[in-house]
């Protein structure tokens, strides 16, 4: 087969950022980093894919991973897609790699979702999700002609758009579409106060920005692939108008526009310079809870904390007193001490920190974790942050599944497996 056009190529650079971990152990340890400095933008092995059995002989050995290209003013939208998107919505747009990121690449989906409509999602983000705001306008890296470069790169993923055909009846009634929404729909979906495992419907930036024709297209065609039915064949007409009506009320929720000012890269890096090194329980060698870095930091610890969100997130929400090191950015990571903790975090909560985290181990830092349940999770708990005014704690999200018979392993021995007890002895 021969190689792909150049900007296939660069977009495939991202399939090796996505470090799987299912490793159990947990441990109590007491912070010794390793000495190190270290200056960059990007890491060349952070993520490298597992390793492969060796070719045949005589068969031509495929090219080594590459890392993500370099952030520049001229990066072309697949280099961008590579850096920006691909760490959570996958290197072929299928989604998933993170917080439950959609597909971008349904045919349902960009069929029917407009460019303006891609590029209000990609510059002013989601707000209350991982999706951060990339546009330049909002605080984030991209001006605006590579936003048009993004949604073009992002546009070619797939069909090519076409207006939906379909209409919302003026006789809809959201009253009659709310319980429908909750039987059918909230499951997934969520609502205001509590966030699903799909997309979050109950966001007033994306009810915006999404027409009756989109909305009604989603719920008729479903999402070939997922868990998002066709429901035309099995709802009527009608109660689909009903539902819409009702996701237009969702369009009623505040969206916080102030921000606080954007970080100047010249931010405190160390908190309490002069305190003691914490004492954490470290989940799977990685990960540290909220409430032990919150024990840590009012007990004034010497500690750093990254947030490796976008700055336009740092400049509506942020951990106090933490260091704004986007995770398609990482120079400051060199101001970093060598005997520091480092305690990274994103919305995700996992990924974009774990991106921060894994660079630091790379070059040495054996003190970098990341905190387990992010800053969405910091927020609702009331621990100390920085907001821009208006903004709220995040809805709340949906526990986690309990593990699988799989990830249990095998149940213990029943007493009719373990046979007979002994006799008692016999009393003296």
């Amino acid at each position: 087969m021969s190689p792909g056009p150049p900007d296939v190529l660069i977009a495939l650079m991202a399939w090796n950022r996505d470090p799987g971990r299912n490793r159990l152990l947990i441990l109590m340890v007491s912070v010794t980093p390793a000495m190190w400095m270290w200056a960059g933008t990007g890491d060349a092995t952070a993520h490298a894919a597992p390793a492969e059995a060796a070719p045949a002989a005589g068969a031509v050995p495929a090219p080594a991973a590459q890392p993500p290209p370099a952030l520049t003013p001229r990066s072309t939208g697949a280099q961008l897609y590579a850096i920006l998107c691909a760490p959570c919505h996958r290197a072929d747009g299928s989604g998933g790699a993170a917080d439950h990121a959609p597909s971008l690449i349904n045919p349902t989906f960009l069929e029917s979702a407009s460019d303006a409509f891609l590029r209000t999602a990609i510059g002013n983000g989601r707000a209350g999700t991982s999706m951060g705001a990339y546009g330049k306008s909002r605080g984030g890296p991209l001006v605006d002609a590579a936003l048009s470069r993004l949604v073009a790169f992002v546009r070619g993923l797939g069909p090519a758009y076409r207006a939906p055909r379909e209409t919302v009846s003026r006789q809809a009634s959201a009253d009659r579409g709310a319980p429908l929404y909750g039987r059918l729909c909230q499951s997934c979906h969520g609502n205001v106060a509590m966030r699903g495992e799909a997309v979050h419907l109950a966001d007033a930036g994306f009810m915006k920005s999404a027409s009756d024709g989109f909305l009604k297209h989603a719920i008729v065609k479903g999402r070939p692939g997922t868990k998002m039915l066709a429901f035309a064949t099995t709802m009527k007409e009608a109660e689909i108008d009903d539902v819409v009506a009702y996701l237009r009320t969702m369009a009623n929720q505040p969206v916080p526009n102030a921000r606080l000012p954007e970080p100047t890269g010249h931010e405190a890096i160390v908190l309490n310079p002069q305190g003691k090194n914490p004492t954490f329980t470290v989940k799977d060698d990685r990960f540290v809870s909220v409430a032990q870095v919150h024990e840590a930091f009012v007990a004034h610890r010497r500690m750093a904390i990254v947030d490796a969100r976008p700055p336009s997130e740092w400049a509506q929400v942020h951990i106090s007193g933490a260091v704004s090191i986007p995770y398609y950015q990482l120079g400051r990571l060199a101001e970093i001490p060598a005997d520091v903790t480092v305690l990274a975090y994103c919305a995700c909560p996992h990924h974009l920190s774990g991106e921060v985290v894994e660079a630091l181990r790379k070059r040495g830092h054996a003190a970098a974790f990341v905190i387990d349940e992010g800053i969405n999770d910091w927020h609702r708990r009331g621990y100390p942050v920085v907001a821009a005014p208006g903004v709220k704690p995040p809805p709340a999200e949906p526990a986690p599944p309990p593990p699988s018979p799989a990830q249990l392993g095998p149940l213990p021995p029943s007493p009719a497996q373990l046979g007979p007890l002994p006799p008692a002895p016999a009393p003296h």
